[in-house]
């Protein structure tokens, strides 16, 4: 009888054991995430997110560092494929059709409905970042990593040539004319990169400061292009001019990556660049350098990008919830505020701004506060259906320009004709 007993109570005991065990087993979530800035971006997430876990003893997230956008679009489909999907990624905002159409994210509105603060968290974003988290009136995403294109430019370059370095140039007239003076035969005056991937970004921006419809490149349900209006061939032309006319840019296609070593370098006065670049241009740049709104033709305007947090689709409903505590943390208030001083993208919601750490930042580095001034001019950058394949059409058309076999006008209307070919099964 003791020896039943006795073996009883360790049967219990074992089993309470194993039962504790599992319980303290947390349940382990993979996100993907790109980087397509300079600077310490991914050191940064690796630390926000050994934050969270540490905070999180039953969630331990995995944070798989995937490359640039377009890597992680393909590790992602890779992994989905292999049935080896992570749990939730950063990927563009500017990818929310395809996400949506091929069912690789899920929307989000059951968990932001399930959940008490929510609808006040979705609230407090921006809305020129949220107007790119929705499909169909449904929300894909959440506004993280994200950043708007402004001109850096050269304050001694400035200086140097009798230009005012509290005065960059208003519009597209100063911007030609500035630029002009500031080359000489050890920089160019202005930089803008072409390559692929990249220009389509530019380019938005240049459409909708140039634009008479209000909405530049693409209508918002992301089912149209108007690539081929006469202000947007203006604009292209406006680019080959820097390149041949007014020598005043780099001829032919200059990478994304190396505008702002070029920079750096003293080797351009002007660029176009993200936001996301700040911190990195802040640390290592040894001249005084200003930021501005980029330079208006009819009127302002500015691409908005950057990446967005998604919840992949299929994944259980606890790992739905872990995901979803996991983007509120990641966007909480005085972290996403710390997260713009850090990176230089800019802080997305709305509270951020109430914070006293951008207050301080921003009153001892003005510079950054450019690109929170210059969003109520800005719109999402070309935003379509198929959007990887709509951004090879009109990059391939636009480098055919840049090269010379194509002048604006053929490029923009052979852009045009393929985009509505693509767009043809969404109508």
């Amino acid at each position: 009888m003791k020896k039943t007993l006795a073996f009883i109570l360790t049967l219990v005991m074992l089993v309470s054991i194993a039962a504790v065990s599992a319980m303290a087993e947390p349940l382990k979530l993979t996100m993907y995430f790109p980087v397509n800035v300079g600077g310490n971006v991914a050191n940064l997430i690796d630390s926000m997110t050994a934050e969270f876990n540490a905070e999180n003893p039953d969630i331990q997230v995995e944070a798989v560092y995937t490359g640039n956008y377009d890597d992680t679009v393909t590790a992602i489909q890779t992994a989905i494929q292999g049935g080896n999907a992570p749990d939730l990624f950063v990927s563009l905002a500017t990818q929310r059709f395809t996400m949506a159409s091929t069912k690789m994210a899920m929307p989000l509105d059951d968990l932001i409905a399930a959940d008490p603060e929510g609808q006040a968290f979705v609230d407090d974003f921006i809305d020129g970042f949220m107007l790119d988290s929705y499909v169909d009136g449904q929300t894909y995403s959440i506004p993280f990593q994200r950043s708007t294109m402004v001109m850096f430019y050269n304050k001694d370059a400035f200086n140097e040539v009798g230009l005012d370095p509290e005065a960059p140039p208003a519009n597209w007239t100063e911007m030609v004319e500035y630029a002009q003076k500031l080359t000489n035969d050890k920089r160019y005056g202005v930089g803008i990169a072409l390559n692929s991937g990249s220009a389509q970004w530019a380019f938005t921006g240049f459409s909708l400061e140039n634009c008479t419809n209000g909405v530049g490149l693409m209508n918002p349900n992301g089912k149209e292009v108007y690539f081929n209006t006469p202000e947007n061939i203006e604009a292209l032309q406006l680019w080959l001019d820097l390149q041949n006319k007014y020598n005043c840019m780099a001829p032919g296609i200059v990478q994304w990556t190396d505008l702002p070593t070029q920079f750096l370098a003293g080797e351009v006065a002007m660029i176009y660049h993200t936001t996301g670049n700040l911190t990195n241009i802040k640390n290592n740049a040894t001249f005084d350098f200003g930021v501005c709104f980029m330079p208006a033709g009819r009127q302002y305007g500015a691409p908005t990008g950057g990446g967005n947090f998604y919840i992949t689709n299929g994944i259980s409903e606890e790992r739905q919830q872990a995901a979803w505590k996991y983007i509120k943390f990641m966007c909480e208030t005085e972290r996403a505020a710390q997260w713009s001083i850090d990176t230089g993208y800019v802080a997305t919601r709305n509270s951020c701004y109430e914070t006293e750490l951008l207050k301080d930042y921003y009153a001892s580095f003005p510079q950054a506060l450019v690109a929170y001034e210059q969003l109520q001019y800005a719109q999402p950058e070309l935003t379509t259906y198929s959007a990887a394949e709509m951004w090879r059409i009109l990059n391939d058309n636009i480098q055919a320009a840049v090269t010379g076999e194509m002048t604006a006008a053929e490029a923009m209307e052979a852009a045009q004709e393929q985009g509505d070919e693509l767009l043809a099964d969404y109508q």
